[in-house]
C-alpha cells in the first residue's frame, strides 16, 4: 500500500512540474504575450490590435506567445497545454489557435507551432497549416530575422482561412504555385524577347495599335503575376485595418485536440 502511495504521489508530483512550465492565463487578459522579447511595444501592440478586432467580428482567438525556452517540453505539446490551460477559443465552438515561437538560443533551433482548436481542423487542416502557413510563410522570414514580420503573415492566413475568406485549397494550390514560378521565369522571359523582336521588326514606320500590342502586354501582366515574395498573392488573409483595438476581453474556454503543425530553423 505505501509503494502505491508513493507512486501516486510521484506521478502527481511530475504532472504538477509539468504544469508549472506553462505560462499562466495573462491578468489583465491579452491576446499576445511576448514573454521572450522579441517584439517591440509597437510590433506587439500591432498584433494585438488585429487580433482582438477579429475576435471581436468572428468570436475566433488567435493567441501568439513567445517562451525563451520550452523546458524540455516539445512545442508541440507545449501548445496544445497552454491551449487547455488557458482556454483559448470558444467553449463548443473550440475555435482558438495558439502559436507559440522559441526564438533561437546558441546551438538550440528556434521552433514555432500553431496548434488549431477542434472546431477549426476542418478549415485548418494540419498540412495546410505544416506546409504552407508554417514552412512559406513564417519560417523564411524567421531566417532573416524577422519575427514580427513572420508571425503576422502568418496570422493573416490564418485569419483569411478561419473567416472563410479563402479555402484551403484555394490557398494551398496559391502557395504550391510559388514554387513552379521560378523555372516559368525563363520562358516568361524568352517570350517577352519574341514579342519585342517581332514588334521592332515589323512595327518600325507603323503606329501601335491594341490588336498588334496585346501580346506585349499579355507578356508583362504574367511578368508582374509573378512579383512578390512569401505573401499569399492576391488573398488578404484578413489583413484588413484593424488599427485601434479596443481591450481583449478574455479566453472562452476552448479546447484542442492536437490539430496543427509546426517547424524550426
Amino acid at each position: 500500500m505505501k509503494h502505491f502511495l508513493l507512486s501516486i504521489f510521484l506521478i502527481a508530483f511530475v504532472i504538477s512540474g509539468f504544469a508549472q512550465d506553462i505560462p499562466e492565463r495573462p491578468n489583465p487578459p491579452r491576446l499576445v504575450n511576448d514573454l521572450a522579447n522579441v517584439l517591440s511595444d509597437q510590433e506587439e501592440q500591432q498584433l494585438e490590435s488585429e487580433l482582438v478586432q477579429f475576435d471581436q467580428s468572428t468570436s475566433t482567438q488567435i493567441t501568439i506567445v513567445t517562451v525563451p525556452d520550452l523546458n524540455g517540453s516539445e512545442v508541440s505539446d507545449f501548445a496544445f497545454k497552454l491551449g487547455e490551460k488557458w482556454g483559448v477559443g470558444q467553449k463548443g465552438k473550440n475555435n482558438g489557435i495558439v502559436i507559440i515561437f522559441k526564438p533561437q538560443k546558441g546551438n538550440e533551433r528556434g521552433a514555432i507551432f500553431v496548434a488549431v482548436g477542434y472546431g477549426l481542423e476542418a478549415v485548418i487542416p494540419d498540412a495546410v497549416a505544416n506546409r504552407n502557413v508554417v514552412d512559406h510563410e513564417m519560417i523564411p522570414r524567421f531566417k532573416e530575422n524577422d519575427i514580427y514580420g513572420g508571425l503576422q503573415a502568418g496570422v493573416k492566413v490564418l485569419m483569411g482561412l478561419a473567416a472563410g475568406e479563402f479555402t484551403a485549397k484555394a490557398y494551398q494550390q496559391k502557395t504550391g504555385g510559388k514554387k513552379a514560378e521560378g523555372g516559368g521565369g525563363f520562358f516568361i522571359v524568352v517570350l517577352v524577347i519574341i514579342v519585342l523582336v517581332s514588334i521592332f521588326r515589323g512595327g518600325r514606320g507603323r503606329n501601335y495599335n491594341g490588336g498588334s500590342s496585346l501580346p506585349f502586354w499579355v507578356a508583362m501582366s504574367l511578368l508582374g503575376s509573378g512579383r512578390g515574395r512569401g505573401s499569399f498573392g492576391d488573398f488578404s488573409g484578413g489583413g484588413g485595418d484593424f488599427g485601434g483595438g479596443s481591450d481583449f476581453g478574455g479566453f472562452g474556454g476552448g479546447s484542442f485536440g492536437g490539430g496543427g503543425a509546426g517547424g524550426s530553423w
